[in-house]
């Protein structure tokens, strides 16, 4: 099953906003399979953001975080049909635009999954569940995930 990762789980595992969800995101991050896992190309560059402007470091250092993370998972490219798409899930369901490309970049990577703290749990679009990956309850979808990547 596919995935793909929103900012806020990035950031958490950087260690940013929140060093005690760190290691709930590493742990997270860790039991999903590499190969399926996928980020939104708008995600590192709000992770870049992040990483200077609250997390402090230099912009060399977050391009350095960037590639590592770019090294690590496959990165969906932000081409004219995701934004098109994301235009068009901003209009009907009243998204930001940048978050609604964000999810439309996961379903043109035909992910089941978008994991996000900040977006619409439960929400679905062109296939893609956004699931809290830190909701009380646990998701079952992501719960499949998780054991497909060795749980």
């Amino acid at each position: 099953m596919r995935v793909a990762l929103d900012t806020n789980i990035l950031v958490y595992a950087e260690g940013v906003n929140d060093v005690a969800m760190q290691q709930v995101a590493l742990d997270l991050i860790r039991r999903l399979p590499v190969g399926e896992t996928v980020l939104p190309a708008q995600t590192l560059g709000e992770l870049f953001n992040v990483l200077v402007r609250k997390g402090g470091l230099a912009p060399a250092n977050a391009r350095t975080r960037l590639l590592t993370w770019s090294d690590t998972y496959s990165v969906v490219e932000t081409s004219t049909s995701v934004i098109f798409g994301g235009a068009d899930l901003a209009t009907d369901h009243s998204f930001g635009i940048w978050d609604a490309v964000i999810v439309s970049a996961a379903a043109e990577a035909g992910c089941r999954l978008l994991l996000s703290e900040d977006l619409q749990d439960g929400f679905t679009w062109h296939g893609v569940t956004i699931v809290n990956p830190f909701a009380p309850s646990p998701n079952v979808l992501l719960g499949a995930a998780l054991t497909e990547g060795g749980g």
